[in-house]
């Protein structure tokens, strides 16, 4: 599962096997879960985070999207080079 950042207690990452997906982004802290799409930026799921918790979450994903993105590309690259 490759981490992306942290940021006050939520992880950002991806897990390996989501290539074909269109892009995401997991986010996890304690006992909560949420996924983010990133085109746009919509919730997909969440488990647990209050409303104000995914705002600050959606937030930090905009604040962040440039990186998010960058180490998509890359995982994503990086893993349909490795079935190969």
């Amino acid at each position: 599962m490759p981490e992306v950042f942290r940021h006050h207690g939520y992880r950002f990452f991806f897990f390996s096997r989501e290539a074909e997906e269109p892009t995401h982004v997991h986010i996890e802290s304690a006992e909560k879960y949420a996924k983010f799409w990133l085109d746009p930026i919509l919730l997909a799921e969440s488990h647990g985070y209050l409303s104000k918790q995914l705002k600050e979450i959606r937030e930090l994903i905009q604040e962040h999207e440039e990186e998010i993105r960058r180490k998509w590309d890359e995982h994503v690259t990086n893993h349909r080079q490795s079935e190969n």
